[in-house]
């Protein structure tokens, strides 16, 4: 068995080391499990293989609860073997979507700032044992996480049975880098004393004690971080775009000299971005986001930033090793934070944080899709996009202009399922330009997305969709033709493309 007894610090307790298998016997049919991780970073996975193979020769289901997207040693490994009922919250497994999909995995998506509020307030059933990643265990009994925090200490506050993985390819230099601060709920809450990016608010583990911990499972699986597609032509003119938008709200006084704390989701759009920033002349940038990808590392490395704060470490396999190669200084910068805080809209309105996240689709007048193809087919969740989005001091969404080598126009007349609405959303951004919709009425924005967003090859047939309904409605508001609004999605659907 892997030792890990210079990371239990209460000796006491040795004698609750277990095999993975037998801690997944802990696991009964129909149970909720919670487990820890925020994106592939800081989740279990040696239980979960275990019970996994357990399911295939037992054939049950639990019902699995996660603060975000996990590794595949779970949601991966457990859709294959049909173990999941119902899953919540956010996710990105390919096997898991298609058991969403088809209905065999009943599944409702949320916004990661309220899961642990759901949690805390029984509005969801409480789980009956949590499986969480650590890199140690204090004399407490409490949890030095690994790299991410995630919606952990919601699950412990609310569950009395935990079983630890301690995960040996973890490094005991994580420890320090978390900021834990618990949130307590309604009439007891006081405003969440962050005011800087860096702010240290809380505890450097997360609180559990000996009395809840049932097991504890050595690990040495590592995280299985995504690899990003590399940066194309469409992110590097995106990366370039904003980077001169911004030149231009610092030369308007709309954005001071250094900008306001900056906010990145997830994936290869967004990694180009923020690159395009590192090759700017901004200086003494502050990060507040959930996810660190490979693009912050290199915003770090070039001097450009002060201050990190993050829901999870989630870089690609290449920038994972860099982190870990480097993490002596990225601690002295990155702190790692729940999710309820480093999504929370109190705090994102507070700091004035800039939103940068990517659609899978926007409309004419402004409407964001991030999680639905055609309307009905999940492809992920809304993630923390709309906890920025409706907070934020400025949002703005990315997306190329088109899709599947120009069948799909990524601006269409009506989006197939909104998840951002038209309130919400400051600028679009595509390889062809940018849209700054600020104080733009329905058809102004129309008439701008258009001209700045799509793709040539789809503006004659846009401009022409908007001048047709503003004919047959008389509406000079946000007229829309009814019977076609989503006809370039159903033309898609039959046809393979939209044109």
């Amino acid at each position: 068995m892997i030792d890990i007894s210079d990371r239990i610090r209460n000796k006491a307790y040795m004698s609750r080391v277990t095999t993975a298998e037998e801690a997944a016997k802990l696991i009964h049919p129909d149970d909720i499990v919670a487990v820890s991780g925020f994106t592939p970073a800081g989740y279990p996975k040696a239980v979960p293989l275990a019970l996994a193979k357990r399911i295939e020769r037992e054939h049950f289901q639990i019902t699995l609860y996660a603060g975000a997207s996990i590794g595949d040693e779970i949601d991966g490994a457990l859709a294959r073997v049909h173990g999941i009922s119902r899953r919540f919250s956010y996710h990105t497994n390919k096997d898991l979507r298609r058991e969403i999909n088809d209905g065999s995995v009943a599944y409702a998506d949320y916004h990661v700032s309220v899961f642990a509020q759901m949690l805390r307030e029984g509005f969801m059933k409480r789980p009956d044992i949590v499986v969480v990643e650590a890199a140690a265990i204090t004399k407490e009994g409490n949890l030095i996480p690994t790299t991410s925090v995630g919606t952990t200490p919601a699950m412990i506050d609310v569950c009395q049975k935990v079983v630890v993985e301690i995960n040996v390819t973890q490094p005991l230099s994580l420890e320090g880098m978390h900021d834990v601060y618990d949130i307590p709920n309604p009439p007891f809450r006081v405003p969440i004393p962050i005011v800087h990016t860096g702010d240290r608010i809380g505890k450097p583990y997360i609180t559990c004690g000996w009395d809840k911990i049932v097991a504890i499972v050595p690990c040495d699986i590592p995280d299985a971080p995504r690899s990003f597609k590399p940066v194309d032509d469409a992110g590097r003119k995106m990366g370039n775009l904003i980077v001169q938008f911004f030149k231009d709200e610092v030369a308007k006084g709309r954005l001071p000299e250094h900008l306001l704390p900056l906010q990145s989701g997830v994936g290869s759009v967004a990694n180009a971005v923020i690159q395009g920033l590192a090759k700017s002349d901004f200086e003494h940038l502050s990060i507040f986001t959930e996810v660190l990808q490979d693009g912050m590392f290199t915003l770090i490395d070039a001097g450009k930033v002060d201050a990190v704060s993050t829901a999870s470490i989630s870089a690609s396999p290449e920038g994972l090793k860099h982190f870990y190669e480097h993490i002596d200084e990225y601690r002295k910068k990155i702190v790692i934070r729940p999710q309820e805080i480093s999504n929370n809209p109190e705090v994102i309105r507070r700091i004035g944080a800039i939103a940068m996240n990517t659609a899978i689709e926007f409309d004419i007048y402004g409407q964001v899709n991030s999680t639905h193809i055609c309307g009905s087919r999940l492809m992920n969740g809304i993630g923390g996009s709309g906890d920025f989005a409706r907070a934020g001091y400025l949002t703005i969404f990315f997306t190329s202009s088109t899709a599947k080598n120009g069948a799909i126009s990524s601006v269409v007349p009506m989006c197939s399922h909104v998840d951002h609405t038209e309130h919400d959303v400051d600028v679009l951004c595509t390889e062809q330009g940018i849209a700054d919709l600020r104080g733009l009425s329905p058809v102004e924005r129309a008439r701008t997305i258009i001209a700045n967003c799509a793709h040539p090859d789809y503006r004659d047939q846009l401009t022409d969709y908007l001048n047709r309904a503003i004919a047959a409605t008389g509406s000079q508001h946000e007229p829309q033709l009814l019977k076609e609004a989503l006809s370039w999605q159903q033309r898609y659907l039959e046809t393979g493309s939209m044109k």
